[in-house]
């Protein structure tokens, strides 16, 4: 799977159900192996909205399905 593929898919909290948003960015260790994905919420107005970007890790997704992938935040 290709990260362009996972920035098509909303973001789902497991605990609550809301949109977190969708995959903006990754973060990548010295190793190459992905430390986070960086989610942006969308916002209708962007520009007054604060930068309010959330780093979900790779333990906090628990399974990507074709439309949404689902974290426990």
């Amino acid at each position: 799977m290709r990260v362009s593929d996972l920035q098509l898919k909303d973001v789902v909290s497991l605990l609550d159900g809301k949109k977190l948003g969708r995959i903006v960015d990754i973060e990548l260790n010295n190793e190459g192996q992905v430390k986070y994905f960086v989610v942006e919420p969308k916002h209708f107005f962007n520009f007054f909205k604060s930068n309010n970007e959330i780093n979900v890790g790779m333990k906090e997704i628990k399974k990507i399905g074709e439309d949404v992938i689902l974290v426990e935040i």
